[in-house]
C-alpha cells in the first residue's frame, strides 16, 4: 500500500481568515495615516490604540493561514502523520486503538474556543473520552483518532477514505516500527532560546524598543514641534507636533514582532 494523503478542507477557512487579515491590515494602515496628521489629544490616543489593537491579532491570523495552507493528514503502513503548521503529531498505527466519525458519539463534542472554519484547534474535555485535541478545519467532517495518550480530532476532506485506508494498513501490517513524535509550536520557541545568538538578538530588540519608547516620552513633553520630513534649502521649515514621534517606537515594535515571527519560521529549517 502506498502513502495516502488526506488534506483537510481548506478553501473556506483560507477565505475567511484572509478577509479578517485584510481588514486588520487596512485598519492598521488607516490608523498610522491618521497618526501622522493628528494633533496631541484624544483623537491621537484613540487612533494609536486602534492601530495597536488591530495589529495585535495579525500574527495570530497570519499563522493560522500558514498552518491551514500546509495542513495535511498522511497515512501509510507504519504511522499516521498530522501536520498543522508548526504542530506535528506522528502516531504509529500500532498506537491507534480505533477511528470513528464524531457523529457516532452519544455525547457530542464541544468545539474549541474561537471555532472559525479552517481552525478548529485546541484541547477540550469530553465526559466519555477525556482529553480531546482538535487539529481540524471543518466541524462537519470530524474524525476521532483514539490513542492511549489522547483522542485526536481531525477533519480530512474524505473521512471514510482515511478510515478505510487505516483498516487496510492494519490488515497488511507494519513494514518497520515507527516512533511516536509530538511537536508543539512552543517547542520551537524554547529550542531557539537555547541559542546564544537568538537570546542576544531577542533581548537586544526588547531593550532597544523600550529605550525608544522612553526617548519619545522624554522628547514629546519638552519639545512642542519637531521636523520629520526632508527639508529643502530655501523652503519654509516644516514642523509637526512632537506627539507624532510616538510613531517611531510603535513602528519599531511592530517590525520587531514581525521579525521575531519570521526568525522562528526560518530557524526551524534544519539546514539553517
Amino acid at each position: 500500500m502506498n502513502t495516502g494523503l488526506f488534506p483537510p478542507p481548506k478553501q473556506r477557512g483560507l477565505l475567511i481568515h484572509g478577509i479578517i487579515l485584510f481588514v486588520l491590515l487596512v485598519v492598521v494602515t488607516i490608523g498610522f495615516i491618521q497618526l501622522t496628521s493628528a494633533d496631541v489629544g484624544p483623537a491621537f490616543l484613540i487612533w494609536l490604540l486602534v492601530s495597536l489593537a488591530a495589529f495585535a491579532p495579525i500574527p495570530f491570523f497570519a499563522y493560522r493561514i500558514f498552518a491551514l495552507y500546509r495542513a495535511s493528514y498522511e497515512i501509510d503502513r507504519d504511522s499516521l502523520a498530522i501536520q498543522w503548521g508548526l504542530r506535528v503529531e506522528d502516531i504509529p498505527l500500532s498506537d491507534i486503538e480505533w477511528i470513528r466519525p464524531a457523529e457516532d458519539l452519544t455525547n457530542p463534542l464541544n468545539l474549541p474556543a474561537l471555532p472559525l472554519p479552517g481552525a478548529l484547534l485546541g484541547i477540550r474535555r469530553h465526559p466519555d473520552l477525556g482529553s480531546v485535541e482538535f487539529i481540524a478545519s471543518d466541524a462537519k467532517k470530524l474524525l476521532l483518532i483514539a490513542t492511549a495518550k489522547r483522542v485526536f480530532v481531525i477533519s480530512p476532506d474524505n473521512p471514510s477514505g482515511l478510515a478505510q485506508t487505516f483498516a487496510r494498513a492494519t490488515e497488511m501490517g507494519s513494514l518497520a516500527p515507527a516512533e511516536a513524535k509530538s511537536v508543539y509550536p512552543s517547542f520551537i520557541v524554547s529550542q531557539a532560546w537555547e541559542s546564544g545568538m537568538a537570546r542576544y538578538l531577542w533581548l537586544s530588540a526588547l531593550f532597544l524598543n523600550i529605550g525608544l519608547f522612553i526617548w519619545a516620552s522624554l522628547i514629546i513633553p519638552s519639545t512642542p514641534q519637531v521636523a520629520l520630513a526632508v527639508q529643502t534649502v530655501g523652503s519654509a521649515f516644516e514642523t509637526v507636533p512632537s506627539s507624532q514621534l510616538i510613531i517611531f517606537p510603535v513602528a519599531s515594535l511592530l517590525l520587531a514582532v514581525a521579525g521575531w515571527i519570521a526568525g522562528l519560521y526560518f530557524y526551524r529549517w534544519e539546514r539553517e
